[in-house]
């Protein structure tokens, strides 16, 4: 009784309400209102998608008109777009009812997505709507953090048609902030307000972090209270300033502030008993406590708005060029080393640089490349940055310093100086590939190739691989990407391709800054630190990023084709097969799962059969320096392994009869099929009928045209041995024209030192490429020359060229 009698309450109440819709929307005034929406989710609508976090509005009247009827009858409403005015059928669900005014801070905000992320999030909008001239807030500029101070709120130009006007902050910035702004308070011509020039900045709400009254007047009476207690020399204190050129000895008599200067009135003491001051600038003076260090000395700087002291190390030297030794200002990408105090040290790399909140120095987020932190980029419930678990960190700025394992010493390490920097630069200019005797002119010795750090090695050695001495895959270089992905290939081109193929080296800065660039569009919190597979860092970079063709058609029987890049071999143990050549592996791989190429592909990346990175199904396998693809094409013209015609017929049982040779798949004219197949052993066998393609001649047994064949030519190795790749490259057309390249090869220090890659020539290669099978069997790997046992032991990766197909794709 008492749930049917609720039922009738609200029966009746929104019958009244209903009644009161329907009365009022006779009472309208003449000039039209809009009713505003967000869009809550991505809406298809004919040949548009119009995204979530557009902005959409109706007809007061229409709108008044729609509650007045059945809801389930008209919930498909016409909405116009308030940024471009097109007029679409939507669903009311899928719309957030807005009020004007939070529209109007809505609507200042360009990017859909974040404009949808800030009504979302609820707090922000909420403060910006109660926010007020002098406010004191948090400012994001260029992904960095500064203070700032609210010194206007409103418009910026003329409304919208639909009646909505972008309300936006005029901020003065503060602090480090300072010279970070674009105006002086003006914009188009107008003054909003007024500040220092490059100091005003006119942002939308969702690029300020509001602080609420109380921290607010707290950080005013911290201010308040630090500009009389921070002042750091106090009188009577012993000091150190440089006078005419020389460093002085002195009394501070006074301290007072001179045009927004803070002042120190000094007794030196070499003018004895005789009262003779100097007015010396107060970032000129040493305090007493550091007059001991002959090399340091503390310089103060002043805010010149709230007399706010920080304090910065420099170091001091007579040579006037030590100026010019500072380490390298520290930005968000940058490798550093934390010191945690008692000996324990930390590395990793900045992700974010700037103020949190009720913090009032500088600080960064550390990605760190051990789990040695203690969040995952997210601090007090705010997300600054995303890394995996117990790698995020968050120290002040100061506290960090350059990487030294990137900051390496010439005289302790000269050849070659000049890549001792922190970065390799950038190399705008299109390069070849190195051949011949310039690629070991360039390429061989220690400290080249791409140098190696925190797991990069499976990285290194694939891009060492692909773009040293070939050209094959040269596409990615240059192929039109989109606007967003850019940036990536000028990355993998200017500072990782070109510097390879001009100087032969490339900086472990410059691979961790693709590393970086790739975790943001891998969807995967650990391509800058956890070791990966290389076939794992080729799709994503080939497809998901570059978006160039699959290299590999396949087709399996009479199934659908299949694209990929690179082909992974699967076959069960053969016994019979002890030490394999490429060329058997690949035949018996694509036998047993009756697969075909569709087309003869630019660049053939095969991988080994292996269980996982420690077991190998054979202990050596020997290098196809060419791979006949001839019989592996569909509908491709093949010849009669017996006689030499135009096939006809191909057996698979015929494949694996030891009677016949090791490698080649087994196909046959009509005559030697049939002969072939007299024998009692191969009576049960069951021949498939060939495709000849139309247009392909096919005379006599003597005039039959000889069938063309499509080979292959090997470029590079890539091997692993307990988790480490390294890379083999096939420099010159010769057998004993092989390089071997590890990115950590050395090491230069202990652990704030850096690795040292190395390019090794290995002619020794060639010896065992010609010995017999029988007699390779039977080499212990302990006991072969060189590094030959790494290739012929520990391959993981073999990648093949077609120059004649490079050339059209």
């Amino acid at each position: 009784a008492a749930g049917v009698a609720a039922a009738d309450r609200e029966e009746r109440r929104i019958a009244k309400m209903t009644s009161a819709v329907l009365s009022s929307s006779f009472q309208l005034p003449q000039d039209d209102k809009n009713i505003y929406y967000i869009l809550l989710e991505k809406h298809p609508y004919g040949s548009k998608i119009f995204n979530a976090g557009s902005m959409w509005y109706l007809n007061e009247q229409t709108y008044l008109r729609h509650m007045s009827t059945d809801m389930h009858a008209t919930r498909f409403w016409r909405f116009v777009m308030v940024e471009d005015n097109s007029v679409v059928t939507m669903d009311v669900k899928i719309l957030h009812l807005l009020d004007k005014m939070a529209a109007d801070f809505l609507i200042a905000i360009n990017n859909p997505r974040e404009r949808l992320n800030c009504f979302l999030e609820k707090l922000t909008l909420d403060s910006a709507m109660k926010a007020r001239e002098g406010q004191r807030v948090l400012v994001d500029v260029d992904q960095q953090t500064f203070p700032g101070t609210i010194r206007y709120i409103g418009k910026l130009r003329s409304s919208y048609p639909s009646g909505l006007c972008p309300i936006y902050f005029g901020v003065e910035l503060q602090g480090d902030g300072v010279g970070r702004g674009h105006c002086d308070g003006s914009y188009n011509g107008t003054d909003y307000f007024k500040c220092k020039p490059d100091c005003g900045l006119f942002v939308p709400c969702n690029k300020l972090q509001f602080v609420t009254a109380s921290e607010n007047n707290k950080m005013k009476q911290e201010e308040k209270r630090e500009a009389v207690e921070d002042v750091p020399v106090k009188v009577g204190e012993t000091i150190g300033f440089y006078l005419d050129d020389v460093f002085t000895r002195g009394v501070a008599m006074a301290v007072y502030k001179e045009g927004g200067n803070w002042m120190v009135k000094v007794c030196p003491e070499e003018e004895g008993t005789t009262d003779v001051f100097r007015d010396i600038p107060m970032d000129s003076v040493v305090k007493e406590e550091l007059l001991s260090s002959g090399e340091l000395a503390l310089a103060l700087v002043a805010d010149t708005d709230g007399g706010h002291w920080t304090q910065r190390k420099r170091e001091r030297s007579s040579s006037p060029e030590d100026g010019e030794n500072k380490p390298p200002s520290l930005d968000v990408n940058s490798l550093v080393q934390i010191d945690l105090g008692r000996g324990n040290c930390v590395t990793g790399t900045i992700r974010w640089i700037g103020y949190m909140l009720k913090t009032q120095e500088k600080m960064a987020g550390i990605e760190l490349d051990e789990e040695k932190g203690v969040c995952d980029g997210e601090w007090q419930g705010v997300r600054y940055f995303t890394c995996p678990a117990k790698r995020g960190l968050f120290v002040t700025l100061e506290q960090c310093q350059p990487d030294m394992r990137f900051q390496c010493n010439s005289s302790a390490f000269p050849e070659p100086a000049e890549f001792c920097g922190l970065d390799t630069a950038e190399v705008p200019s299109n390069l070849p590939p190195l051949r011949d005797d310039l690629a070991v002119r360039v390429l061989q010795g220690p400290m080249r190739g791409i140098q190696g750090h925190c797991n990069s090695c499976y990285m290194d050695a694939a891009l060492f691989s692909l773009f040293s001495c070939t050209s094959v895959l040269d596409s990615m270089l240059f192929k039109p990407s989109l606007p967003p992905d850019r940036h990536i290939q000028r990355i993998l081109r200017d500072k990782i391709v070109n510097p390879l193929r001009q100087k032969g080296f490339v900086a472990a800065s410059n691979v961790m800054h693709l590393r970086h660039q790739l975790t943001e569009k891998g969807q995967c919190s650990s391509f800058a630190t956890s070791e990966k597979d290389p076939e794992e860092f080729l799709n994503l970079i080939m497809h998901r990023i570059l978006g160039i063709d699959p290299l590999l058609k396949l087709q399996s029987g009479k199934l659908k084709e299949q694209e990929c890049f690179c082909y992974q071999i699967f076959m069960d143990k053969q016994e019979d097969l002890v030490v394999p050549n490429v060329q058997q592996l690949v035949e018996h791989s694509f036998l047993s799962s009756d697969l075909k190429l569709v087309e003869i592909p630019s660049c053939f990346i095969i991988q080994m059969p292996r269980f996982g990175k420690e077991y190998k199904m054979f202990n050596k396998i020997i290098p196809s320096l060419e791979l006949d693809i001839t019989d592996l094409l569909l509908d491709s013209p093949r010849e009669c392994f017996v006689c030499g015609n135009v096939a006809t017929q191909e057996c698979s049982a015929c494949f694996k009869d030891k009677m016949f040779a090791d490698t080649g798949l087994k196909q046959y004219c009509d005559s030697c099929c049939r002969q072939a197949h007299s024998h009692y052993q191969r009576k049960m066998h069951q021949p498939t009928k060939l495709r000849i393609p139309e247009g392909f001649f096919r005379g006599g047994p003597d005039g039959s045209p000889r069938v063309p064949r499509e080979k292959m030519e090997l470029f590079a190795v890539l091997c692993i041995e307990t988790s480490h790749y390294v890379s083999f490259v096939k420099y010159g057309p010769e057998r004993e024209n092989w390089m071997f390249f590890d990115s950590m090869a050395d090491r230069h220090g202990d652990e704030s030192g850096f690795n040292i890659p190395t390019v090794t020539l290995c002619p020794e290669v060639a010896k065992y490429l010609e010995m017999p099978v029988a007699a390779l069997a039977m080499e212990q790997p302990r006991d072969m020359e060189g590094v030959a046992k790494r290739l012929f032991c520990d391959a993981y990766m073999y990648m093949y060229q077609s120059k004649k197909m490079a050339l059209y794709k």
